[in-house]
């Protein structure tokens, strides 16, 4: 057995080299609750660095399943996400297990209840029916009953007591709204998918605030599709948009092809907003403008929330976390037509 005055000083060394207070070190070493993942990280390289052994239930379980759910991968900005995410997890010793959701494939419970039975550490859903204001929340609150950590990602609910990420829609509306009209673009349009989504409600919400009066006319509702930017491309140029803001960068394209069929040409005639910087955009003809997510700091925060879930024994980690997108100004917007 250490005598106590050994511990005191370990704690201390330890402390100093981590650059945290003894209680920190304290907590960690004794699996307490209130210490971030980025904290204990900390704490463990400098145990590792001053030469000490990482207590053995310190350490992650080696090959440690996580879901990780994801909408279909068609949409390259989720497959963006599903790949930092995974690398974020490999790093730190678990296993990442990629379900992706496709039209009238298996559903997300189904996924659930799937990992459920292969004993998962967690689950993450990007995306996932918590987004969806017509679907129940009972079933993450069911999780979280069962002591399984949850992260949800882009679309925050109420009455989950779960870690959510996401990206600040308010910010993304505020940055393309002002290049436009920088551009001398009056008629702004915003083109989303259907209303019951988390993500689209709030993009409406600060769209509306921003354009004032009349915004509702402008605004189109569709797919996060090539399909349905094409449709409410239509719609809005019908409407008089002379710039159009799109919920993802899929729905942009959609929209570039659907102007080219009606003879005006992009960003002359009529300028183009994406969301995402999903990879490629940048060489679409025209380049994309576009409000880029911040993928890799998210998945950083992802994986961080998951093991502080996994840290805490069961206990509930509530938190909800909004990240900055930045505008990605390319060559798909310009000045607004005479």
């Amino acid at each position: 057995m250490v005598p106590p005055r050994a511990v005191k000083l370990r704690l201390a060394e330890i402390a100093r080299q981590a650059e945290v207070s003894e209680s920190t070190v304290s907590r960690v070493l004794n699996g307490r609750p209130g210490v971030s993942e980025t904290t204990r990280a900390a704490v463990l390289t400098a145990i590792d660095v001053l030469g000490y052994e990482v207590p053995e239930r310190l350490r992650p379980r080696a090959g440690a399943l996580v879901g990780l759910i994801t909408p279909e991968l068609t949409n390259p900005i989720f497959p963006a996400f599903a790949q930092t995410i995974g690398s974020g997890l490999a790093m730190r010793g678990f296993t990442p297990v990629l379900c992706t959701q496709t039209p009238g494939g298996v559903h997300e419970d189904v996924y659930v209840q799937m990992l459920l039975d292969r004993g998962v550490a967690g689950i993450i859903c990007v995306s996932g029916q918590h987004a969806d204001t017509l679907e129940s929340v009972e079933r993450y609150v069911s999780l979280l009953n069962q002591g399984v950590p949850l992260v949800l990602v882009n679309g925050y609910r109420e009455g989950v007591d779960a870690a959510f990420i996401s990206t600040d829609d308010q910010v993304a509306m505020e940055e393309s709204i002002t290049h436009l009209r920088e551009l001398g673009h009056e008629r702004i349009g915003l083109a989303v998918g259907h209303r019951q989504y988390v993500p689209v409600q709030d993009k409406v919400a600060a769209f509306t605030r921003l354009m004032g009066p009349g915004a509702a006319d402008l605004i189109a509702y569709g797919m996060f599709t090539v399909e349905g930017g094409a449709l409410t491309t239509s719609a809005l140029i019908e409407r008089g948009a002379t710039a159009i803001i799109y919920g993802s960068d899929i729905m942009a394209l959609g929209g570039m092809r659907q102007a080219r069929r009606l003879g005006l040409q992009v960003p002359r005639d009529l300028s183009i907003v994406g969301y995402d910087d999903s990879p490629l955009m940048a060489f679409t003809d025209p380049p994309l403008t576009t409000i880029r997510q911040a993928v890799a700091k998210m998945s950083d925060a992802i994986v961080f929330a998951l093991l502080d879930g996994v840290n805490s024994a069961g206990r509930h980690v509530r938190a909800h976390m909004v990240f900055e997108p930045e505008l990605v100004v390319r060559g798909s917007t310009g000045r607004a037509p005479a």
